[in-house]
């Protein structure tokens, strides 16, 4: 019986380690009376039922941005809100100091960090990245397990009314190593409610012992799970409920230390238990999404475009994994060069946690080293798009392009690179591109016939729609496949203008030749990158001649998906207020989404146009013509003035066909290239919100830091950390994505803020120092030495200290420690000028800093150290010995 007993309490240990589908065939309400209760009516429910019958304050949810705490990217649980109570660094003088008794609803996001449920969500329908969470709490040993688990059972059987034959619970069953022993007081509580034994399981750390973070509150806690099977077949256990004892404190070493105070701290998903009330199917299937569900459905009539676009991609990827898959030896990992060209970070746009699922269901592992070197390459490759460095790449040489022109081979037509649409949806549609190949070339150059498989090599096609990278703006990328045989894609890296021929560099996996009909695929997100980016660098340069006139020349530019730079002559760096200006004049044209007209026009009709804008460079004819909001043929009408009221611009290049989807327009960064040329750096979209985003968090953090500077204070130790504070402010902002004319004004800003918290902590130190230094003196009488301990919250103050004795006692050489938490000694020093050089501080101080398995630095004069002691009157007595011997 004890061997069946323990067989049977193993799988059910395995079933909740599992954590299954919530679906399940068994799946269905308690009863048909009453119907299900809605998910407003359960939320209230429960926050009722601490206040009403247990006495809690209710308190809004807090924001999913945490404030002030940089150990988290998002808020993961309800208690985040109240971690200052659990570390005891609350503010006294603040609300929150009188919280006892809480419950709240927290809306949570667990997309990263410790607690991430983001590999979870798709997998099962019962975990989400963003989430409610209701909990209660008891702060100070207000109450503790045995009230906190009797709620809990309570609301859960009584007030919701589900079966208490569903319910099983889990508690901590200790962790030797790390010296903590089994909570069986959590076990004795839940046998004494009437849980059955055989529903009372045990788990080690990884299950019941939660932790915020790498470091801070931590504890015990106890799981209340839920039978989906409801008695039909195993169990099958999914987390409800989880009651939490903050007993400890994870410190920055790993260790455990106990909270001087214990709190309860509990959590149980909104959405778990509204299925478990509403007998729903899964998580998805409650009132808290279907609404939601359905009017996403009603109004995006979904994006059945790109949905189609997608299972076509899919069916063709799986084509490519299944052939690969057959030319695999059993135990080969499949190759992150075709997983790379199959993801979005490649050519067919499908994300790389689905290939690993679609590998996985086949039992096979992906090269994930492979794929991270790619992954790093491509990083380095974005990263050099904002140098005027570019790689060279395959190149033909002026015997190839001659060569070409003997054989009388026609110029590349890209003309199909313009060839894209809007959708109804508001999304673009880019063009596939037939061609025949003309000519291929080795990785040296030189032409051939065919290539082999796994060979990098160049191609010459009569026509295609990639944009060859010229005009700052970067290569298309994306893939071509042979005609007849769409599963085997030809990875192209980029495309490049070679007298007039098209040269695309690609990788074969397989044999290519001359005369060979393909298919051009360019990647569609990196494409539409560059067309926002180069868009947007046409108004950034109308933007700039409206701040600082007409006359302003551009002097280059290169944009890539990630961002854009702008190269702009210029007398002076530019202000703040023409910064602001210019973005705000971007917003203006990207808020009224106005329409991008392009057309090829002859090159004469562009002459002595007023406003129109051109390099100094040889442009083709007919040329294309870039118009913002106003069609070509009005703005080249010289009687029109058109082209001074709106960007017109001579370019080859790929654009927007409407400036609405640049989103927003940030410049980032800004410096002086050369005398009299001012490089711009600008990011678009989202990434322009983020960098708002960052800005504006920092400029609150200005200006609490200022609040704190003008209340003042008297204690050294807080103004000395209020002048960290403004070094750590200082440097991020010297560093954040943020917008350059808001970092120009919060680094005048922080520059004084500085100067005036290094004087506050100045004058504060001096007044220490001075007292102490009356202090020593009335127990030293006259005399060449002084050899003490005094306490003090830094070197700083240590130093005054011992050159205000030396000041007043002259001739006296004084060394001075003082001990700091954890055995941590500070040490200073000054000798006399009358003993040097036979006797320095700096030799002095080595010897006591190294008879405390410290160091020490400084002069012949004047010298400080640290170490490490319990014996302070050891350290004294070597400073007194070496003294005097040298003395």
């Amino acid at each position: 019986m004890a061997v069946s007993m323990a067989a049977a309490a193993g799988r059910l240990r395995r079933a909740i380690r599992r954590s299954p589908p919530w679906g399940s065939p068994s799946r269905r309400p308690f009863s048909s009376e009453p119907p299900p209760a809605q998910a407003t009516i359960v939320r209230d429910a429960f926050l009722n039922f601490f206040r009403d019958r247990h006495g809690h304050r209710l308190v809004p949810s807090a924001s999913v941005r945490p404030r002030g705490d940089p150990s988290l990217l998002f808020v993961n649980a309800g208690m985040n809100q109240f971690k200052p109570i659990f570390l005891g660094t609350v503010n006294p003088r603040s609300e929150m100091a009188g919280f006892r008794r809480v419950a709240n609803s927290q809306k949570c996001v667990r997309a990263g960090g410790r607690h991430s449920d983001l590999e979870d969500v798709g997998r099962d329908l019962s975990h989400h990245t963003f989430f409610e969470m209701l909990g209660n709490w008891a702060f100070g040993g207000e109450y503790f397990k045995e009230e906190a688990c009797s709620m809990a059972w309570e609301l859960l059987t009584q007030v919701y009314g589900i079966p208490q034959d569903r319910l099983w619970v889990s508690y901590f069953g200790g962790d030797p190593k790390a010296g903590l022993d089994p909570d069986l007081e959590s076990r004795d509580i839940w046998l004494r409610l009437g849980v059955p034994a055989s529903h009372v399981l045990s788990f080690g750390p990884q299950e019941n012992f939660w932790e915020m973070g790498d470091t801070g509150p931590c504890g015990p806690c106890t799981e209340i799970h839920y039978d989906l099977a409801g008695r039909v077949g195993a169990p099958q256990l999914v987390e409800l409920w989880n009651l939490v004892f903050i007993q400890h404190n994870r410190e920055a070493d790993g260790s455990l230390r106990p909270l001087p105070q214990r709190h309860v701290d509990t959590g149980m998903g909104l959405e778990r238990l509204v299925a478990v009330l509403q007998g729903a199917r899964s998580t998805y299937d409650t009132d808290l999404f279907s609404p939601l569900l359905s009017a996403i459905h009603q109004i995006t009539n979904l994006v059945s475009e790109d949905e189609a676009a997608f299972l076509a991609s899919l069916q063709r990827g799986r084509r490519i994994i299944d052939r690969t898959l057959r030319r695999l030896g059993p135990s080969e990992l499949f190759p992150a060069e075709v997983a790379w060209s199959l993801s979005l970070s490649g050519n067919l746009g499908l994300p790389l946690d689905l290939l690993e699922l679609m590998l996985e269901e086949k039992g096979v592992q992906l090269d994930s080293a492979g794929l991270a070197r790619l992954a790093q390459e491509e990083a380095q490759h974005g990263s050099r798009q904002a140098e005027p460095i570019q790689e060279q790449g395959l190149q033909l040489n002026v015997h190839a392009l001659g060569e070409l022109q003997r054989r009388g081979v026609p110029p590349t037509d890209d003309s199909p690179k313009y060839s894209y649409s809007l959708r109804p949806s508001g999304g673009y549609e880019f063009s596939t591109c037939e061609a025949q190949v003309l000519q291929l070339y080795a990785e040296d150059g030189t032409a051939v016939a065919s290539v082999g498989k796994g060979q990098r090599c160049g191609l010459l096609l009569d026509k295609t729609n990639f944009y060859a990278e010229q005009g700052g703006q970067a290569s298309d990328r994306g893939y071509l496949v042979r005609v007849g045989q769409e599963d085997v894609l030809f990875p192209v890296a980029r495309a490049q203008v070679c007298g007039g021929f098209i040269l695309h560099e690609a990788v074969a996996p397989e044999g290519l030749k001359v005369g060979d009909q393909v298919q051009l695929h360019v990647d569609e997100a990196w494409r539409l990158g560059c067309m926002e980016k180069h868009t947007a660098t046409h108004l950034l340069s109308w933007a700039l001649r409206q701040a600082l006139g007409p006359g302003t020349e551009q002097r280059g530019s290169c944009l890539s998906p990630e961002h854009l730079r702008f190269d702009v002559a210029t007398q002076a760096p530019l202000t703040p207020e023409q910064l602001r200006a210019v973005e705000g004049t971007v917003q203006d044209a990207v808020g009224q989404d106005e329409p991008v007209y392009m057309e090829d026009v002859a090159l004469a009709c562009t002459a002595r146009v007023p406003g129109l804008r051109s390099l100094d460079e040889v442009y083709p004819d007919p040329v294309r013509v870039v118009s913002v909001g106003v069609p070509v043929a009005r703005a080249l009408d010289p009687g029109s003035r058109a082209a001074l009221q709106t960007s017109v611009e001579l370019c080859c290049g790929t654009h927007l066909l409407r400036t609405g989807a640049i989103g927003d327009l940030v410049i980032v960064a800004e410096r002086q290239l050369t005398k009299g040329t001012t490089r711009l750096l600008a990011v678009t979209g989202e990434q322009a919100q983020q960098a708002r985003e960052v800005g504006q968090s920092l400029a609150q953090e200005v200006e609490a830091a200022t609040e704190r500077l003008s209340r003042g204070s008297q204690d050294v130790v807080a103004a000395q950390r209020l002048s960290k504070d403004m070094g750590r402010l200082i440097d991020a902002v010297d560093t954040a994505v943020m917008p350059q004319w808001q970092r120009r004004e919060l680094q005048a800003a922080l520059k004084v803020l500085q100067r005036r918290a290094n004087t506050a902590v100045r004058k504060l130190e001096l007044g220490q120092a001075t007292q102490k230094t009356q202090e020593l003196l009335q127990r030293h009488s006259q005399g060449p030495l002084i050899v003490d301990t005094v306490a003090a919250e830094s070197l700083s103050v240590l130093v005054k200290v011992v050159r205000q004795l030396c000041e007043r006692v002259p001739g006296t050489s004084v060394l001075l420690l003082s001990p700091q938490p954890l055995g941590r000694v500070l040490c200073a020093c000054q000798v006399t000028q009358s003993a040097t050089p036979a006797f320095t501080a700096e030799a002095w101080a080595l010897a006591v800093c190294s008879h405390m398995g410290g160091k020490a630095w400084g002069s012949q004069v004047v010298a400080q150290g640290t170490g490490t002691t319990a014996d302070l009157e050891a350290a004294l007595s070597t400073a007194r010995a070496y003294a005097l011997d040298q003395l």
